[in-house]
């Protein structure tokens, strides 16, 4: 649609040299989002193939209005003194509709969940002063709401909503023209040329091209379904049970937030609270997400061995050289995006440069050339894919303003100490908790503002450094995609794998469950994130990456042989232990690791089941239902040899 196209080329121009006021980037930003919002979805999910109704369009109309009026009024809202400078009655009565029509466009576009936490915190903002006890706070009039929700940079118009209008719009934007370009099928190639040769290939090449399309678009819901209607049906017919294919997919694309060089919005919403460089967190966050892949990769590999699933037969896999061959140009983006970041430009800017140098590549080659009709498409396509990030963002930030006017972080923060005393471990166990909490059913930049509004300052408190401490609650905003009962990238991947959402989430959750325990490493040794120079952060990589290892073998049952149960026990220790920092505990991992080792060393390879080492397996385990299915028959090791 034009208009989409419209706001997609506005984008660009805010990334590349415009100049704006906060103000007035967030708020023409989402009254452009609100006019789309309500033309393209609808009010109920019954109508959605009848087009927009009168009422649609009505709402759109109200939008663009509101819009206009912010516009043609900007000088004096922008230089006014909020609780000072008077709003006038049109003011008002604007405010009034610009905070109804986002509450409408939450529950239209993200859902009823939200809306709900949302009006729970106006109820609060304005009943709070009639609850006795910590909860109180002062009486506050309608006035005042508009005044700091509607006509200040702390409300709708705030950080969450700057952030979906510059970085994370224009990085979504870098995505879409990738996809349009042929970038998934060159990731999807080389994930297959690096992986599919192993035990349980297809299920490696489905986390290796997950991580790398995750890691450029960072949605985790949107990432399930763009690679797991490849890599799920792909995984079901080499003989992986569907939820654990569905549990695979689901949680290497969930690592894409957490991945750098774009990662996820979160990301770019943490930047601007903290004031750190994006640069300086996407080089922090490279070592805990390179072991988070690393136990995801290990449990698909011994699950693998376990039910004798075997690689991709090597006729179907390019080889490195040919898949470079036939897409080398889609590295050139990603040198694009790390150069430019190394060289201190803003991430708007850097995400501008990915886009051009995407479409200047796509020119190479004639197939994936992006002329007209596909640089429409993927401008539309990117406004359409940003509905329910703005959404959320408009909403997070009508409640991070109410949190603000209330004083109830502070309350939180009490809460925390009231509860966890001085004791770190406690404090962090209590704030992941919370974050998943109010993160289930959000999209991950919401449930990061939500969250870091409500538990950082209480992390702070306790000598946490503010990149640790903000790193942990994005860690823990993301994992809520897919912690039950919400779980919404397992429910997309449902979808996909026709099996059980909840089989899915836990499954995805055994699978994940390093990004679990790498946030409180890393809280408790900052060398993990670099902090303590190169050296340090590499000796914490070795001896986490081997704890990551021991940990895997021990939730699989699987190393070098199969495991028992006494030997699993001390894989989980040992990996446990070496990835908590400190001498004491590597010289305790160490020796829980050797002697795990030396259980496995010995002649063979360990297989109970002696067909399994036929070419695809004799016998494949149904792990959601605890029985094992002949599915591609066996034969008899003797006749092997």
């Amino acid at each position: 649609m034009p208009y989409a196209v419209l706001i997609a080329i506005y984008e660009i121009w805010i990334g590349a040299k415009a100049m704006l006021d906060p103000f007035a980037i967030s708020s023409i930003f989402l009254s452009a989002m609100l006019v789309v919002i309500f033309v393209t979805i609808s009010s109920t999910p019954q109508k959605t193939s009848r087009g927009p109704t009168v009422v649609d369009y009505c709402l759109s109309i109200l939008s663009f209005g509101s819009g206009a009026y912010l516009i043609l009024n900007m000088d004096r809202l922008v230089m006014r003194i909020s609780m000072l400078d008077p709003l006038t009655t049109t003011d008002i009565i604007f405010g009034l509709v610009i905070l109804i029509l986002t509450l409408e466009a939450t529950r239209r576009s993200v859902g009823l969940g939200l809306t709900v936490v949302v009006l729970v915190f106006v109820l609060y903002i304005f009943l709070g002063h009639l609850i006795p006890g910590s909860l109180w706070h002062r009486p506050v009039s309608l006035y005042h709401f508009l005044d700091q929700i509607v006509y200040s940079s702390n409300g709708v118009f705030g950080i969450p909503v700057r952030v979906a209008a510059t970085y994370a719009f224009l990085f979504v934007m870098f995505g879409t023209f990738l996809q349009k370009a042929g970038g998934g099928d060159f990731f999807f190639d080389v994930a297959a040329s690096i992986a599919g040769k192993s035990p349980g290939g297809h299920a490696k090449v489905a986390v290796v091209s997950s991580g790398l399309y995750g890691m450029l678009s960072g949605s985790p819901t949107s990432d399930v379904v763009t690679t797991g209607s490849v890599t799920i049906p792909m995984m079901k017919r080499a003989g992986y049970d569907p939820v654990f294919a569905g549990a695979v997919e689901t949680a290497a694309s969930t690592g894409g937030s957490i991945m750098p060089p774009v990662m996820g919005s979160a990301v770019f919403l943490m930047a601007e609270v903290t004031g750190i460089s994006y640069a300086s967190i996407a080089l922090a966050a490279l070592f805990p997400a390179l072991l988070f892949y690393e136990a995801i990769f290990l449990q698909v590999h011994f699950r693998a061995r376990n039910v004798g699933l075997a690689a991709i037969d090597p006729e179907k896999i390019p080889t490195l050289l040919r898949a470079l061959r036939g897409g080398w140009e889609y590295a050139i983006p990603l040198g694009v995006l790390i150069w430019f970041l190394a060289q201190g430009y803003t991430a708007s800017y850097v995400a501008v440069m990915g886009v051009g140098s995407v479409f200047a590549v796509s020119l190479i080659r004639s197939k994936n050339r992006l002329l007209v009709r596909g640089v429409y498409d993927a401008l539309a396509s990117t406004t359409l894919r940003m509905i329910p990030v703005t959404a959320a963002c408009a909403a997070a930030g009508l409640v991070v303003g109410g949190i603000t006017m209330t004083g109830l972080a502070g309350k939180f923060t009490r809460l925390i100490f009231t509860v966890g005393g001085s004791n770190l471990f406690i404090s962090l166990i209590m704030a992941a908790i919370i974050c998943i909490i109010l993160g289930m059913g959000m999209p991950v930049p919401s449930a990061y503002i939500l969250a870091a509004v409500l538990l950082a300052p209480a992390i702070l408190k306790l000598g946490v450094a503010p990149l640790s401490g903000h790193l942990f609650i994005i860690y823990f905003s993301v994992m809520s995609a897919i912690t039950p009962p919400v779980a919404v990238a397992a429910y997309a991947a449902s979808s996909l794998a026709d099996a059980n959402p909840w089989s899915i989430a836990v499954q995805a959750l055994k699978l994940s469950i390093v990004a679990f325990l790498v946030p409180i490493m890393f809280v408790y040794d900052p060398a993990l994130l670099l902090e303590e120079g190169l050296a340090a952060g590499i000796w914490a990589l070795i001896t986490a990456a081997t704890g990551v290892v021991a940990l895997a073998a021990g939730i699989e049952g699987r190393l070098r042989k199969p495991l028992g149960v006494w030997l699993r026990i001390v894989a989980i220790a040992g990996g446990i232990t070496m990835m908590y920092p400190g001498f004491m505990t590597d010289v305790i991992g160490f020796a829980l690791v050797g002697a795990l080792v030396a259980t496995q060393l010995g002649s063979g390879d360990g297989d109970t089941d002696p067909s399994s080492k036929s070419l695809f397996g004799a016998r494949v385990r149904s792990w959601s239902m605890g029985s094992r299915d002949l599915l591609l028959g066996s034969r008899d090791r003797s006749a092997e040899d």
